[in-house]
Formats: C-alpha cells, sequence, structure tokens
C-alpha cells in the first residue's frame, strides 16, 4: 500500500556530482524520518543521511561536507545532493521512511519503516 521508489544512480567519474530522488507513494498519512542508507560489495549497509520532517539531518562522517540531504514534504520526496564523488562511494543506495499509512485491510493507521529497492551508484573513472 506504501512504495519507495529511487532514481538518480548511475556511472560517474570521480569528482562528479549526482542527486538521487526518493518519492513515497500510497494511502501515507505521515511521513517521519527519511533517509539514506548504502552498501558496498561485501560490507554491510550503513546509515549515508537522515532528515527529520522537522529539517533535522544526520550525516555520516564520511559524507560530511560533501553530501546533502533535503526533503519536500508535500511531494513525500528525499532527496540526495552527492558532490566530490570518491571510488570508496560506489554502493547501492537504498531510501528508508518512517511511514504512518492508511491499512485498508484493517481500516486503521499503521506506521511502518519501509525500504526502497536501491539505485545503484559507481563512482570511476
Amino acid at each position: 500500500q506504501v512504495q519507495l521508489v529511487e532514481s538518480g544512480g548511475g556511472l560517474v567519474q570521480p569528482g562528479g556530482s549526482l542527486r538521487l530522488s526518493c518519492a513515497a507513494s500510497g494511502s501515507i498519512s505521515n511521513i517521519n524520518v527519511m533517509g539514506w542508507y548504502r552498501q558496498a560489495p561485501g560490507k554491510e549497509r550503513e546509515l549515508v543521511a537522515r532528515i527529520t520532517n522537522g529539517g533535522s539531518t544526520t550525516y555520516a562522517d564520511s559524507v560530511k561536507g560533501r553530501f546533502t540531504i533535503s526533503r519536500d514534504n508535500a511531494k513525500n520526496t528525499v532527496y540526495l545532493q552527492m558532490n566530490s564523488l570518491k571510488p570508496e562511494d560506489t554502493a547501492v543506495y537504498y531510501c528508508n521512511a518512517g511511514i504512518r499509512y492508511y491499512n485498508r485491510n484493517s481500516g486503521r493507521i499503521n506506521y511502518e519503516d519501509f525500504w526502497g529497492k536501491g539505485t545503484l551508484v559507481t563512482v570511476s573513472s
């Protein structure tokens, strides 16, 4: 009933930029924290950045000063502007959001942590 769809990944040279987008759709009542995680080959998934519905942000130390997270609450969309990309930023990037939504089966408002399917970012020359 709710889905997150990421876009904007691709191949970029070191030092380049990319902008990821993630749109939430469905019977959404309210979205709390939205964030981006990434998982590189052979590594665990890690937090990249997250933003509350009030605009407070948190970043991983490895991306501070290079990445910027933002959101458009009217569009239920979160963005990740990635600048000065490095080869070690190569990973699958996943969108995450804590969402209150209307459950048609129960007729109630539920809260759940949702994940997108991921978008691949490759930084290579």
